[in-house]
């Protein structure tokens, strides 16, 4: 397990107004590389940032092919992180491995230069923030994705929607429509919640979940449930998560700790309207906590 002093140090870094997301990001890694050194990372990405930087300033701000009601400022300066990241060094999705671990982690996709939208999404964020270009998250379901916001005041009106996956792909509404569509079901409306400024905690939040994923179909599940550890810290009120936090618990064998997780999510949600399959989970949970009692009682 994680140790506590950790946990603390990653609460910190996750909840800090600074806007800083690297940190926190190769904070998660150390789950997997537990004697990982974050400062040459950190190097590194201040390095990128930098030459992005003179990319960006170097840009042409002519009209020239900018889309209709285009920031033309605001364009010129994507397409220099676009070609310096997706051109010039390669950073690419990783479609033939989508599930391995190893796309979650920060250290991971700079050194092997590809990963998931998410992190792919968190490296653009961290270059762009150091390129003095203002690039937010979006929590889109299925597909995470960047905004560059338009210059307020002005006669624009389009912000950029960023798809860092596919080369830093500009995304129309219909294409984002699409993605919806091909992510929840033919019958998703794209409505404007979907494309609302992910807060730094929800996209830490977002990483954490597709790595606890992949680390319990791996079947890793010491690791899965480090990873919910993380989950909590950074969301308290994340009830479920107190719950598999429990359930990884009792199938690890640490009978006190499940115990204290399960009770805890029972009383919780026990205020809540739930539906049939949430109540047949709560009466299965019941039954574990029961089992749980007699255990500890008898380790006593």
């Amino acid at each position: 397990m994680i140790k506590d002093q950790f946990v603390r140090r990653f609460t910190h870094a996750a909840l800090s107004p600074d806007p800083d997301l690297a940190v926190a990001a190769l904070m998660i890694a150390r789950v997997e590389y537990p004697k990982l050194d974050a400062g040459p990372y950190l190097d590194r990405l201040d390095g990128i940032g930098h030459e992005a930087a003179l990319r960006v300033a170097a840009a042409s701000r002519t009209q020239g092919d900018v889309p209709p009601r285009v920031d033309p400022d605001r364009y010129a300066s994507v397409m220099a992180l676009n070609e310096y990241l997706f051109g010039e060094l390669r950073f690419v999705g990783n479609e033939v491995q989508y599930e391995d671990p190893r796309n979650s982690f920060l250290n991971e996709v700079m050194d092997r230069r590809t990963g998931i939208p998410i992190t792919l999404a968190l490296l653009y964020m961290e270059v762009a923030r150091r390129a003095g270009v203002r690039v937010e998250g979006i929590n889109f379901p299925g597909h995470f994705l960047l905004r560059c916001p338009a210059r307020r005041g002005l006669q624009y009106t389009e912000d950029l929607i960023i798809d860092a996956f596919h080369g830093g792909a500009l995304l129309s509404e219909d294409a984002c429509r699409e993605l919806l569509r091909r992510h929840v079901g033919e019958e998703a409306v794209l409505e404007s919640r979907f494309l609302v400024h992910a807060t730094k905690p929800q996209i830490l939040a977002r990483m954490l979940l597709n790595l606890k994923r992949v680390y319990v179909r791996m079947h890793s599940f010491p690791q899965a449930r480090d990873v919910t550890e993380l989950l909590v810290a950074v969301d308290p009120s994340a009830t479920n998560e107190l719950r598999d936090r429990g359930l990884l618990a009792f199938h690890l064998k640490d009978f006190s700790g499940a115990l204290r997780d399960l009770q805890a999510y029972l009383q919780l949600s026990a205020s809540t309207t739930l539906d049939e399959e949430e109540r047949e989970e709560h009466a299965q949970i019941w039954e574990h906590v029961k089992t749980l009692r007699r255990r500890v009682a008898s380790l006593n």
